[in-house]
């Protein structure tokens, strides 16, 4: 408003790089870029740090095999981040200061005040890696950044050539993780390139980082065992010899599972960008595709077929099933959508939240099984919703996480129709690339685990209705959303699965002609994050059978119940139904089991 153009440029750019998810903003950059008077210099991040931007160019080089314009950067990247953690380091300096709101009322000796400050002060430095870890505008941490610049150092100076750098990075990395076989292996070839009378050490300025480091965790590790207190280590990194028993499950970071490498350092494959590969695995696979699809389990139903898996889809943890749904149960499950464009369940408005193109109509479980306590539906067809979407379930249970209960998070019969006159020159997608439980920031490299997003979101799974329309497939991508790695196209009973974090950012192409129908699932191994929804429906249909059985025994006393054409009640797969619904032993019900229908059986 105040015609300085310059400023709403760098002002909005530097609120999309903290917030990439914020469609209004992504749709007024787009508008500024187009603009006459706008300049590439105008796109700045006010809040950019120095090391962050070195960090993030050189990402982006090593990423575009630019290996020699990536050392640099990440050598610029790597001295501002160390002289920025000095910095850090000299303000945690001061008074100390009391921890309890409230003034205690034994005031602590000289020795021990002492000692409470010099603690502070080392926990105040030890924190300090988190915040130059932290990106400018987010919240959460980049695990291992001073580490993960040397790894990434190691491997673009051995692409160069230079195999001295490369040995000197690969030593100063061991400093950290001196067991990591790959980096221990590529040691040996070094020396023996090298020679062997070729001295290789370790970086002078990560050796007094790690040395200092460490000396400060076993002074605060004393202090809190014999002292009191709590301390959040960091790093990753720590020895567990450092780490006194009795505090090494309350205060050592868990360490997860898999760990992210660049898929560049495994033989075999494929294009830039991060995979999960578990440590243990390298001397065993050449590949980390080829190692998780090692780990998929049996599928419970006959008849599925699984069309493309991971190595196929040029990616980790993602599959495609085919067969899970007939033609028949794809047809009255979109009978049911007709249902949710008359209720409008899961929007607020007819049109998309992500696009103007497009009308969405959505319906939960919940509201189908309402709907058909009402008589807008058939009970049947809420009830497949339900027996579809447990199915599912069940395959990606099986498959992905045999032996771990998944339960889920959402579950949402999602149909998305083209506004036939908003076609012309539509340039948007259906659903802009995303991960499904962080906050994707393609510039950064990075996928922000923090609200807004559904951080407890484990797998995500979309079983298609319907293939009559033009668009609307899913489609992979690199973290930079623009590199497309696979694509699925809908059809009838397909189902795709995959896990819900930064390994996997999808998106949907627009749909420009016709209606695309669907069941999207979300599931989560926390049971606190369960949907309550479900078993709220579950219930209610589950009462509806009873009042059936009870109408057929009034209707037909003494009859032989093994042949009525009800539906068979659903049990709630999280908590035992209530005792009131449950039927005595010895009923009739418990010794004439009825048969199901074929479309009830899956």
């Amino acid at each position: 408003q105040l015609k300085k153009l310059d400023q709403a440029v760098s002002a909005a750019h530097t609120f999309f790089v903290a917030n990439p998810q914020h469609l209004q903003m992504r749709e007024d950059i787009e508008k500024y870029r187009r603009m006459s008077g706008v300049k590439s210099d105008n796109f700045r991040d006010l809040e950019a740090t120095l090391h962050w931007e070195a960090y993030e160019a050189g990402v982006q080089h090593y990423d575009a095999d630019q290996y020699l314009q990536a050392a640099a950067r990440l050598e610029e990247s790597l001295t501002e981040a160390l002289s920025a953690l000095e910095e850090c380091r000299a303000l945690c300096e001061g008074p100390l200061e009391d921890e309890e709101e409230e003034e205690e009322e034994m005031q602590p000796g000289l020795y021990e005040a002492i000692a409470a400050h010099y603690i502070q002060v080392l926990k105040c430095r030890q924190q300090c890696v988190l915040e130059i870890a932290t990106k400018p505008g987010r919240i959460s941490a980049t695990e291992d950044f001073i580490p993960s610049h040397l790894d990434l150092l190691q491997f673009a100076y051995d692409q160069v050539g230079n195999q001295a750098l490369a040995a000197e990075c690969a030593a100063s990395y061991l400093l950290f993780y001196p067991t990591d076989e790959p980096m221990l292996e590529k040691m040996k070839q070094y020396r023996t390139e090298l020679g062997e009378d070729t001295a290789v050490t370790a970086r002078e300025s990560i050796q007094h980082y790690v040395q200092r480091s460490l000396m400060e965790k076993k002074l605060i590790y004393y202090a809190v065992e014999h002292l009191g207190g709590t301390f959040n280590d960091p790093d990753l990194w720590t020895p567990d010899e450092l780490i006194p028993e009795n505090l090494k499950e309350k205060h050592r970071p868990a360490s997860p599972p898999d760990a992210l490498v660049p898929l560049k350092h495994v033989r075999g494959a494929s294009g830039p960008g991060w995979g999960l590969v578990s440590e243990g695995f390298f001397s065993k696979a050449c590949s980390c595709l080829s190692v998780l699809a090692s780990l998929t389990g049996p599928l419970p139903f006959e008849g599925i077929a699984v069309t493309m898996d991971s190595r196929r889809m040029n990616g980790t943890q993602r599959v495609v099933f085919d067969r899970v749904l007939t033609e028949s149960e794809c047809k009255d499950l979109l009978r049911l959508t007709k249902a949710a464009g008359e209720a409008g369940d899961g929007y607020r408005a007819r049109r998309s939240p992500h696009t103007p193109h497009e009308r969405f109509e959505g319906l939960t479980v919940l509201k189908a099984t309402q709907l058909a306590q009402n008589g807008d539906v058939d009970w049947r067809d809420a009830k497949l919703l339900l027996q579809a979407s447990e199915k599912s379930r069940k395959i990606i249970e099986s498959y992905f996480t045999p032996g771990k209960k998944l339960h889920f998070s959402f579950t949402h019969l999602v149909c998305r129709t083209a506004v036939d006159e908003e076609q012309e020159g539509r340039m948007d997608l259906s659903h802009p690339v995303h991960a499904d439980n962080c906050l994707l920031d393609p510039e950064g490299q990075e996928c922000w685990k923090e609200p807004p997003a559904y951080v407890y979101r484990d797998y995500s799974g979309i079983l298609y209705l319907n293939d009559d329309f033009q668009g609307g497939g899913l489609f992979f991508t690199e973290m930079d959303t623009v590199t497309v790695t696979a694509e699925v196209h809908p059809k009838c009973g397909r189902l795709v699965a995959f896990s819900s974090g930064k390994e996997n950012p999808h998106g949907v192409w627009a749909v420009s002609r016709g209606r695309r129908c669907a069941i999207a699932l979300w599931y989560t191994h926390s049971q606190e994050h369960a949907e309550q929804d479900r078993v709220k429906a579950e219930e209610l249909m589950e009462q509806r059978a009873v009042r059936q059985d009870r109408s057929d025994g009034e209707q037909h006393p003494g009859a032989d119940h093994s042949g009525r054409s009800s539906l068979e009640p659903l049990v709630p797969n999280s908590g035992a139904r209530p005792t009131s619904r449950r039927h005595k032993p010895g009923s009739d019900r418990t010794q004439h089991p009825k048969e199901l229908r074929a479309r009830d059986e899956f």
